[in-house]
């Protein structure tokens, strides 16, 4: 009787229909994530000028949601190390679409904000656990690729948002898009019915007759063909001595805990720092409002570049070296962005190359988020790192505006955004010991046994 791992029979398939079934399944549920939460920003002004909300509230819209991120990633993390992937995503994403609906009937700030922080809750918990189903269900020879995507796909739901604003908000108003928010529902229901549970999560629970079998419709979708395992041969990694948020901290993962946590709180603050403001920085080099705001679309095209891009080159040169490379990178997008003319032309090409170092530097954490922690706290590892990373988004802005407001200047109000960027450095080489590339989350979790 041969023994085997479930890294060992996935890993055997390579990348296949099942691979690519899993990549568009979960790849639409971060679209219609991404446009639940960015639709807000498309029709903030709209809001506003309907319920005549002063520049406060008006400025709060977009950050309620942030509040219900946090505390829904926080939560679903737990969850999903408990009940499984597969039921974590399916109410989350049913959750989002549920609540945007209500807002499509609120006439006061006050409801808008309820809603909103709820529809966060759901929104902060699909992220983590798609991160984390991708690096469970694909080969480990592209793992870091397929995580990276994940977060593409986010990305163009926020685009798709600002698409539908465009064509329905004229014609059929702000309430309409909120409407639409609700179609993810429909989604929800075919995720349940055509979405396994993880493979990894069932053996981490002890269900090996379960996994067998997942392991058997993995390979008929791959090759066509049922091949006969014995549970009793599947090999598990002995359990952790400790599971949940505490694991996190113990000894063996308080040090690459703190360095993810840092550079993703680093990489949280310069993209949501430099999103909010990049608009009005613009202004103050003398653009047009329509300049200012296309460049800001430009951004995130090369945003798309960067999450698609960065799994890539994480996988040949290994995750610690390509985090150094990344955020190194980044703050000279920072420091050129800081002293570029008043040219339009060079101004777009600096915006471009600011966009894609700072999308690709914060993507390049999410593989090395995922391979850190065990299957049996994993998404609560991702899921508590996000919700962190997320109060480096919420403070940027208000730090931000409070340089802008000393009136440094406009190269200054840039330049303060390479302090992050260096912590990230910093971070990466101090905290990030073990290189994880290559490896199986099995021999993986054997390693992390023996730290």
């Amino acid at each position: 009787m041969k023994n085997y791992s479930v890294s060992e029979v996935i890993d055997s398939f390579g990348v296949n229909k099942f691979t690519w079934q899993m990549f568009f399944l979960l790849g639409m549920a971060m679209v219609f994530d991404g446009f639940d939460y960015m639709i807000v920003s498309y029709t903030m002004p709209q809001i506003a000028a309907e319920w005549g909300l002063n520049a406060v509230q008006k400025g709060s819209l977009s950050s309620w949601s942030l509040i219900g991120l946090i505390v829904g990633g926080a939560i679903a993390g737990i969850v999903s190390d408990k009940i499984g992937r597969k039921k974590t995503l399916v109410y989350s994403v049913a959750a989002y679409s549920l609540l945007t609906v209500p807002i499509f009937f609120v006439h006061s700030f006050e409801a808008f904000a309820f809603f909103r922080v709820l529809t966060g809750v759901g929104l902060g918990a699909c992220i983590p656990v798609v991160t984390t189903y991708f690096s469970e269900c694909v080969p480990t020879s592209r793992r870091a690729v397929f995580i990276t995507f994940g977060m593409a796909w986010m990305i163009v739901g926020w685009m798709l948002a600002g698409i539908v604003a465009t064509f329905f908000v004229p014609g059929l108003g702000w309430r309409f898009c909120y409407l639409l928010g609700g179609i993810p529902l429909l989604y929800s229901i075919y995720l349940y019915f055509k979405m396994p549970e993880s493979i990894h999560w069932l053996t981490s629970k002890g269900r090996n007759q379960e996994a067998v079998k997942a392991l058997q419709n993995v390979e008929k979708i791959a090759t066509g063909k049922c091949s006969e395992r014995n549970p009793e041969a599947l090999v598990v990694p002995p359990p952790p001595k400790v599971i949940g948020p505490k694991a996190l901290f113990s000894k063996e993962y308080r040090s690459i805990t703190a360095g993810i946590w840092i550079m993703y709180f680093c990489g949280c603050f310069i993209v949501y720092g430099i999103n909010a403001w990049l608009p009005s920085l613009m202004l103050e080099k003398g653009l047009k409002l329509s300049s200012a705001y296309g460049l800001v679309i430009a951004q995130n095209a090369a945003a798309v570049i960067a999450n698609c891009s960065t799994g890539f080159v994480s996988e040949l040169v290994g995750r610690k070296k390509n985090l150094i490379i990344s955020f190194t990178v980044a703050g000279i997008a920072v420091a050129i962005m800081a002293f570029i003319g008043s040219s339009f032309g060079a101004i777009l090409v600096a915006v471009l190359f600011l966009g894609f170092a700072v999308n690709y530097a914060i993507t390049a954490i999410q593989p090395l988020m995922a391979e850190a922690y065990r299957t049996e706290f994993r998404n609560t590892g991702i899921a508590w790192c996000h919700a962190f990373g997320r109060l480096g988004g919420a403070s940027a802005p208000i730090v931000a505006g409070i340089i802008i407001q000393m009136n440094l200047g406009y190269s200054m109000s840039f330049l303060f955004y390479i302090i992050p960027a260096l912590c990230g450095i910093l971070a990466a080489i101090v905290f990030v010991k073990n290189e994880t590339r290559g490896k199986s989350l099995d021999q993986l979790a054997e390693e992390q046994m023996n730290l």
